[in-house]
């Protein structure tokens, strides 16, 4: 059999057939059946021979066999038990693929890029499903993974949220989290007649590339994102509101700090910004600036 060869429906039916595989959809399970698509989001990846890539959520394979085509190495790391089996057969071919039955958010991935590539960045690649996005986003970011990009399939909303700006109604945490560590780029749309089963949204591949170094600078990363996750906690509350009732934050000496309504006003004040002003009303250099004052 040419590899890849996974792509093609009519082999993804086989496999799924052989080993009599029911979906489950609280792992949100959507497989990709394009071999162009598969081909396009490898190609965006900038997937080379000398790259070790992490997939989050292999599935059956399918675009882990394109990835071992193109990759030096790949680690897939697969939650779901019962794909195991039918990884260690739709992978028997190649020898550059490692699987690890676990959750990602478990995975300790940065001893494991310290294992696969001696320290230096991985690649990350993933189809991940809808209610696990933020998690894994944010998780890979805040806990510091030595990685160069990470090249992800979500629902075209969630994708939408991560590149926007302040004033519009899908900026949010996940924007700011992710325009802090990254810079965003829309690359694919990828329509539901690409998958098995057939998901009732669109879909949208965005590769998100990290900086060197954040784009603004705060005293405390931390805190910074406490901030930002109590100014979108509670998002028809003005600002002071917010964080007066959902601000809390443990400093590095164990102390647990929150904010007065007035210590806000106090800020915003030297901020030259209305006291009845909405999180998403700030830039991420406003919120570094507020962390750094509260």
């Amino acid at each position: 059999m040419t590899r890849p060869y996974l792509g093609n429906p009519k082999y993804t039916i086989e496999v799924l057939q052989k080993y009599h595989f029911v979906f489950q959809k609280r792992f949100g399970q959507n497989f990709l059946i394009d071999t162009n698509i598969l081909k396009k989001i490898i190609e965006e990846a900038g997937v080379t021979k000398e790259d070790c890539v992490v997939e989050i959520g292999p599935g059956i394979g399918t675009m882990t066999q394109y990835l071992a085509e193109s990759a030096r190495e790949v680690v897939a790391v697969e939650i779901d038990k019962n794909l195991i089996p039918i990884l260690e057969d739709t992978l028997s071919e190649y020898d550059n693929v490692t699987v690890i039955n676990e959750d990602i958010l478990k995975v300790d991935l940065r001893k494991l890029a310290e294992e696969k590539n001696n320290g230096r960045p991985v690649k990350i690649v993933a189809n991940l499903p809808y209610y696990i996005t933020t998690p894994i986003i944010m998780g890979l970011f805040e806990n510091q993974v030595p990685l160069s990009s990470i090249t992800i399939m979500v629902q075209k909303e969630v994708a939408d949220r991560m590149q926007v700006g302040p004033g519009t109604k899908d900026y949010g945490a996940l924007s700011l989290a992710v325009q802090y560590y990254a810079r965003p780029e829309i690359v694919l749309q990828v329509p539901p007649a690409c998958f098995m089963p057939r998901p009732g949204v669109g879909s949208t591949v965005i590769r998100l590339t990290k900086h060197e170094q954040p784009p603004v600078q705060a005293k405390d990363e931390k805190k910074l994102f406490a901030v930002i996750r109590a100014a979108f906690g509670q998002r028809r509350k003005t600002l002071a509101n917010a964080l007066t009732n959902g601000f809390c934050y443990e400093a590095g000496s164990g102390k647990t700090q929150r904010v007065t309504r007035q210590q806000v006003y106090d800020a915003l004040e030297q901020m030259k910004l209305s006291q009845t002003i909405r999180g998403e009303a700030l830039t991420l250099e406003q919120f570094a600036e507020l962390s750094d004052l509260l």
